[in-house]
């Protein structure tokens, strides 16, 4: 048995029918020329030559005796008849690049609850999708994995022992092991367990208290400073605007593809990263989108950004982040401004969560948190609150590094890796990116009541990536530059 942090567990002890805590993404797999086989089947059998290697998708909950404190992981095996199921897709999908279809399967899937009496995650292939032009098939993969297992960077560690980087898959040496006794623990010694584990956990707090309190001050007023030299500020309430409202049990999802090769090279004509560069492009979409609907606020909207906490090399599976502000920049007309101001805010988000990082808590005291946050995000949804409360972030938008090569899996090449992730109440959109070979894959999670056209902002984020490559080359940078633009190119699923 192994005790959830108090982290993963809060995304448990979060999850409502109007708010699934579950992460994946849409996948496009293109099968090998003259493939006649049938990819569920496949699927399921290069399942269980993994599952050895993957302890996340082998275990389901323990739960405590009267909830009182987290809950455990145990070991089980999963039924990939249960795990791994065929949807098929509308006759619409045999024509065209069938995106469509997958978008309106991913957004009636999504709200579907993983079972917590099974491993908590569940792969869907989605059936129907006309051939490519060379008549290769294609088939959608629809991935669901409980957040209380993983964040972003587990999740891409997770993908790596699932796929491989050639058609032929690579074989998994796994070695054999003695056949360990099972413990049945009583209440009494459950009990007995988490209580000592909670002692241990508020002696440690309090012995890095004073430590912890006088990095918070320092970074504090590094932000301030920062925001004082640069005029942008992070750390406000956010305006009012349709995405802040108490989310539905409904989703409507929408996907965009950027190229990857291109991002890089306008970043580096202006001095940006990537983060900044993705950041740009959905402030520039929200602003467009919301100055359409003749709803974009005067104050800039202000995106919560998760940062990852995890060290260099650690592919554990868990959850190791924390959310962080950053000021977008909407209410600037100008493109060139606007990416200035992100870049600026970034730069300032930076500098304060520096000296933080190390000191944010990825594990806490549990005893009765999960009756507390139960009956609090409850009564948070049902009294509709993020109605009638001004909210600290607008949107959530996040970048996760994905693997810059082409990946299959079972034989099939990944065309498509669009992350699919969780919206709240107060933040009805959630944007999350991911490169992906020579691409950057956007994924719009949204609220169907609040953002029925989420599909428009998805064409709003391709507008605004043309917006910042129409910008002037910066001085600095103009000898040589400005000719060597990559044309651009628009990938299709």
């Amino acid at each position: 048995m192994q005790q959830l942090s108090g982290l993963d567990a809060t995304f448990l002890y979060l999850e409502t029918p109007e708010m699934p805590m579950h992460v994946g993404a849409l996948h496009v797999f293109q099968m090998p020329p003259g493939y006649r086989g049938n990819y569920v089947r496949d699927l399921r059998r290069h399942l269980a030559s993994r599952l050895p290697i993957i302890p996340v998708m082998r275990k389901r909950l323990w739960w405590m005796p009267l909830n009182l404190a987290n809950p455990a992981w145990v070991d089980a095996e999963p039924d990939l008849t249960a795990h791994v199921v065929e949807v098929k897709l509308p006759r619409s999908a045999r024509t065209g690049d069938g995106l469509a279809e997958l978008e309106a399967a991913v957004s009636a899937l999504h709200p579907v609850l993983l079972d917590r009496k099974r491993p908590l995650w569940k792969m869907h292939v989605l059936s129907g999708l006309a051939p490519t032009a060379e008549g290769c098939k294609r088939v959608g993969v629809y991935t669901q994995l409980h957040h209380a297992a993983v964040d972003g960077q587990a999740a891409v560690a997770l993908a790596n022992a699932l796929l491989d980087v050639t058609p032929e898959p690579r074989e998994i040496e796994v070695r054999a092991s003695k056949r360990q006794k099972v413990f049945r623990l009583g209440m009494v010694e459950m009990l007995r367990g988490a209580l000592g584990r909670e002692v241990a956990q508020v002696s440690q707090l309090i012995k890095e208290l004073p430590a912890t309190m006088g990095t918070l001050t320092g970074a504090a007023r590094t932000a301030l400073g920062g925001g004082a030299r640069t005029g942008v500020r992070n750390l406000t309430l956010a305006p009012h605007t349709p995405m802040n409202v108490s989310v539905s049990p409904q989703r409507a999802f929408a996907a965009v593809t950027l190229p990857m090769r291109e991002i890089k090279a306008l970043g580096k004509l202006h001095g940006a990263t990537i983060n900044d560069m993705v950041m740009a492009v959905c402030a520039s979409a929200l602003r467009r989108h919301l100055h359409h609907k003749g709803l974009l606020p005067r104050k800039s909207l202000v995106a919560a950004v998760p940062i990852s906490l995890r060290a260099a090399g650690d592919a554990s599976s868990n959850n190791q982040a924390s959310m962080s502000l950053i000021s977008l920049g909407t209410h600037i007309a100008d493109p060139a401004r606007r990416l200035a101001h992100v870049k600026a805010a970034g730069a300032t988000m930076k500098s304060a969560m520096g000296s933080v990082r190390n000191i944010l808590p990825t594990d806490f005291p549990s005893m009765g948190m999960p009756w507390l946050i139960e009956a609090a995000t409850a009564l948070y949804g049902k009294a509709k609150v993020a109605d009638k409360i001004g909210q600290v972030a607008n949107v959530t938008i996040s970048n996760v590094p994905g693997p810059p090569v082409p990946l299959y899996m079972a034989g099939a090449r990944m065309l498509t890796n669009y992350p699919t992730s969780i919206v709240v109440h107060g933040m009805a959109l959630n944007i999350t990116v991911q490169s992906y070979d020579q691409s950057l894959d956007f994924g719009l999670m949204a609220d169907a009541a609040a953002l029925p056209d989420v599909k428009a902002l998805a064409q709003a984020i391709a507008l605004a990536f043309d917006e910042l490559r129409a910008l002037p080359v910066p001085p600095a940078a103009a000898p040589g530059k400005s000719a060597s633009r990559p044309a651009r190119k628009r990938s299709t699923p």
